[in-house]
Order: structure tokens, then sequence, then C-alpha cells
């Protein structure tokens, strides 16, 4: 479980992921990117920016969930000592804050502090959020009021987008896991 921890970069996969989400967002007018201050997500951002002619910009809102006492842990012993760790973080469950666990209200309380900031520094402008499953997840929680079982089930595939539109006020979906079409194939 690497969470916020250095020494986990792109591997060479996902160096070519980022590319091809670069160019998979060529058509798009981004005029703005943030990113997360984790090395992998900063390393996406400065390939995507790069093929976009673009600079990003590091937010530590975006930033991946602090795992706490299970950072470095690996996943089999996580779940043996606490059951289904990723079903209590969207349950709120105790065991969560018991680890020194940032929660997933405290996620969303900060991913939306972003998306409020942006939608009035950039307004009517395609602003791109470089960040992780979990901040993602949020959003798309706030915006679908998801159940915690529907949150647990949904995977976040690494360098997809996830597209929101803000109407009438409010936001919507408009995609989850959008990739270039080679990767439908593969995955």
């Amino acid at each position: 479980m690497a969470g916020r921890s250095t020494g986990y970069p792109l591997t060479d996969l996902g160096v070519k992921q980022a590319e091809k989400i670069g160019d998979f967002l060529e058509p798009f007018n981004i005029s703005t990117i943030y990113c997360s201050p984790v090395e992998r997500a900063e390393q996406t951002a400065g390939i995507v920016a790069k093929k976009l002619g673009l600079r990003y910009k590091v937010d530590e809102r975006l930033t991946e969930i602090d795992m706490g006492l299970l950072s470095g842990m690996p996943y089999e012993e996580m779940f043996a000592k606490h059951g289904n760790i990723f079903l209590k973080f969207y349950e709120g469950h105790p065991i969560i804050e018991e680890n020194r666990i940032e929660t997933f209200a405290s996620i969303k309380k900060r991913v939306i502090d972003l998306v409020e900031h942006c939608s009035k520094k950039h307004n009517e402008e395609d602003v791109l959020f470089v960040t992780h499953m979990d901040p993602i997840k949020s959003m798309l929680s706030t915006v679908m009021q998801l159940k915690p079982e529907s949150l647990y089930e949904l995977i976040i595939r690494n360098a997809s987008l996830t597209m929101f539109k803000k109407e009438q006020g409010n936001l919507s979906v408009i995609s989850i896991n959008s990739m270039c079409p080679e990767r439908y194939l593969q995955e």
C-alpha cells in the first residue's frame, strides 16, 4: 500500500499510459493542469503538460489518501488484521481513524474545496486534475451519492479520464474511465 510514500515512480507502462492520455487530451481545450504532489502524479502531469504545451500546478488537495499506520503494509496483512479495510474506509468505520487513516469525508472536503476554487478562478474553462482513485471517487460520490458498496466496487483505471461538467450550477458526470481505444481491449 503505497499511499503517499515516496519512491514509487511511474513504471514504463505508466509512462506509456500517461503519453497516451496526453494524446487523448489534445483535442480538448485544457487551460490549466493541477496535480497531486505524489511523485507518480507529478510525473503524469509533466508528461501530459508537455504534450499540451502547458505547465502544471501542484495542489495538496489532490494528494493521495494518507494511509496512516497502514502505509507500506502488504494487502494480505491488512485484510488479515482488519478485514475489508477498503469497504470500512467508505463506510466511515471507526477503525479508519484508529489507524490514523484519512477519512473519506476529509478527502471529499478537500477535493470539493479545490473544485469550488477552480470554478471561480477558471470559470467556463476546461481544467485537468491529475490525482488518485479516492479523490476521484470522492467527486463521483458527491455528484452521484454513491453507497459505500458501490464505491468499493468502482475501479478507476490508471491514466484514465473521469470527466465532470458544470451545468446549471451543478456538476454532472460526463464519463468514467475514458481512455484511448486500444486500452479497452487490453484491460
